[in-house]
């Protein structure tokens, strides 16, 4: 396809808009614009289809192509034949101009033969003076001649001078005549003379001149005159570049000089230049990585005795024990009998070895008498500050007829309105049921149009009542608070705490799962620790929300459906145990998440993190009972 001017494109622009409106029914805006940049960028119509395939269906798309290609073929024989019936006129033209020129050219040679004589003398007078002539003023050069000569100027010519008439449009031929009109204006005014009765054009040699020096070396001419030479500066960037260094450094040197006399230099003060170490190989100590490798293969015999050994422990049931014990130490208990209790210090002395004359440890009698002391009562911290009343629930029938009593005071209220003129009598309640009834005679007269009131003011009511329910309705975020209110509760006065014991969660990603998102659900805290046999799970909450929580973890998730392996590697169903539940003052977790441990003492830190150390004592120690109970078994 041949590329089109912007001029014919918004020509060819609203054809184009019609096509695809033809096609597609109705006018799409960046369809057209997509065939505007496509024939600006002169794509065929291939080209223009698959452009437009992202816009519209393949089937339009090829067919809009089609007729935008039917158009633009359409412009090129228009513009085909325009240019030829361009070319005949201009032919036609070029004819008359030759037949012109014939009868012209008769009387120009006429003219001519008058005239010869006074050029040939104007041109021998210019010969013998050789070097300046005086510039006569000619008339109008012929049409063959390209430029004028005025002094040293030159003015070029139109282009109709030295080009066929014919050849020029009629716009260009039309300037051609103002530019001739205004060079015979300039003639005529150098005629005149206003720009100088003559204009002296200097001879230039065609070979260069010989340098002449005088005996001091100065440049002269032929008469012996000084002759002042054009100083040649520099050019080029480099020679800039250094010629502007050299400047620069003359001022510094200057400067320096100036500045020789006020600088002081204190010779104490030893500047040292910044030096960069170098870095030195670092080689390692031969057999290092054979220590490493050695140690390593240790600890594996080691860990892989240590298994050995706990096999057989469990198998004879001294491991149980022996965890036991681990974990009564961990609790900080200590086998040492302190040598008095605190609640012994308030009748024993001090000194234990202060003995009576009996041999018994001394007493002081004087702290020992016939009352009793009764602690001072203390408010139980989950008993509420204000005193909570009773709520009075009314029967069906109270409710009824306290609402009738209501809305009785509200109408009394509207009419009193009413009667005052504070508002204006509401309009009679029509129904189609009582319009014959309340209208009367009306009705009977234009029945259509009294039933299209009655209509209007029935649906005038229905909006009514339909708006009065949609302001009442709940908002998206009142619903959203409303649930979270309802789900939430006050764990002012205490917090609930369960604590559950799962054989196996580590590969149960549903279960997991359930157990994660129903505590986010029910707004409650806690943490999940994974420990190999013993995963333990403790949340946080109200009454509501932890009994919802028990029926999941107890009923609704079926733990007995997966098989987990045993620490002897036998398939076991897996289970979970509600180890304890109970209250406490405050909240120790935040929101839930996974704890991964590998081994009891990290367990035990992560709870005791949270000051709870003792819930993964009790929830382990059940652990290592059962694995007991069942090795026995």
């Amino acid at each position: 396809m041949a590329y089109l001017s912007r001029r014919e494109i918004e020509d060819l622009k609203p054809n184009i808009e019609k096509a695809i409106y033809k096609t597609l029914g109705n006018g799409d805006t960046s369809v057209l614009r997509v065939a505007i940049d496509c024939l600006n960028n002169g794509y065929d119509r291939r080209r223009i289809a698959d452009k437009l395939d992202s816009y519209v269906d393949s089937k339009k798309a090829t067919k809009i192509a089609d007729r935008i290609q039917g158009l633009i073929d359409d412009f090129e024989i228009s513009r085909k034949s325009k240019k030829r019936s361009y070319d005949d006129e201009r032919d036609r033209d070029r004819d008359k101009g030759s037949k012109r020129g014939k009868r012209d050219g008769s009387r120009e040679r006429d003219r001519g033969r008058d005239s010869q004589s006074g050029h040939e003398k104007d041109k021998h007078l210019s010969e013998k003076d050789g070097i300046v002539r005086n510039l006569k003023m000619d008339p109008l050069p012929p049409p063959s001649k390209t430029n004028i000569s005025i002094g040293n100027i030159r003015i070029p010519q139109p282009s109709i001078y030295g080009i066929p008439t014919g050849l020029l449009k009629k716009g260009d031929a039309e300037k051609a005549r103002k530019i001739a009109q205004l060079q015979a204006q300039i003639q005529s005014k150098l005629q005149t003379g206003l720009l100088g009765s003559s204009l002296q054009i200097p001879i230039i040699p065609n070979k260069p001149q010989p340098l002449i020096l005088d005996e001091e070396g100065r440049t002269i001419d032929r008469s012996g005159k000084a002759i002042q030479l054009t100083l040649v500066e520099p050019t080029l960037k480099a020679n800039l570049r250094a010629l502007k260094r050299d400047q620069y450094k003359e001022k510094t040197e200057k400067r320096d000089e100036d500045n020789s006399e006020t600088r002081f230099v204190d010779p104490r003060i030893g500047l040292k230049p910044a030096l960069r170490t170098k870095r030195v190989l670092r080689f390692h100590e031969p057999g290092k990585f054979q220590q490493l490798a050695e140690r390593l293969r240790m600890k594996t015999q080691l860990e892989k005795l240590q298994n050995e050994i706990s096999q057989i422990a469990k198998k004879t049931g001294i491991s149980s024990a022996t965890k036991l014990a681990l974990i009564a130490k961990s609790e900080g208990t200590s086998d040492e009998v302190p040598q008095m209790e605190w609640w012994d210090s308030v009748i024993l002395e001090d000194n234990l070895e202060t003995l009576t004359p009996d041999g018994k440890i001394y007493i002081k009698k004087d702290a020992i008498n016939n009352l009793v002391e009764h602690p001072t009562q203390m408010r139980c911290p989950t008993d509420p500050i204000k005193p909570v009343y009773m709520p009075v629930f009314l029967t069906k029938k109270e409710r009824k007829k306290l609402r009738r009593q209501t809305r009785r005071e509200t109408w009394k209220e509207e009419q009193e309105k009413i009667r005052l003129g504070l508002e204006p009598p509401p309009e009679p309640k029509l129904r189609i049921s009582n319009l014959m009834r309340a209208l009367g005679t009306e009705a009977v007269q234009d029945p259509t149009k009294i039933e299209a009131h009655v209509r209007e003011q029935m649906a005038k009511r229905q909006k009514a009542h339909e708006d009065a329910n949609a302001a009442r309705k709940l908002t998206a975020e009142q619903k959203r608070e409303k649930k979270i209110k309802k789900l939430k509760e006050d764990t002012s006065l205490g917090v609930h705490v369960a604590i559950f014991r799962i054989f196996h969660l580590h590969e149960l990603a549903a279960k997991k799962f359930k157990v994660e998102t129903n505590a986010k659900q029910l707004y409650m805290t806690g943490c999940v620790v994974l420990y190999p046999d013993c995963c333990v799970v403790v949340v946080e909450g109200g009454t509501k929300q932890l009994k919802k929580y028990k029926r999941l973890m107890m009923n609704r998730i079926k733990w007995e459906e997966d098989m987990v392996k045993d620490p002897d590697g036998n398939d076991v169903p897996n289970k979970c145990v509600l180890v304890w539940q109970g209250t406490t003052k405050q909240r120790n977790f935040g929101e839930v998440k996974f704890k991964v441990c590998p081994t009891e003492r990290l367990a035990r830190e992560h709870f005791k993190k949270h000051r709870v150390e003792h819930y993964w004592d009790l929830a382990y120690s059940g652990a290592v009972l059962e694995q007991a109970s069942d090795i026995v078994d």
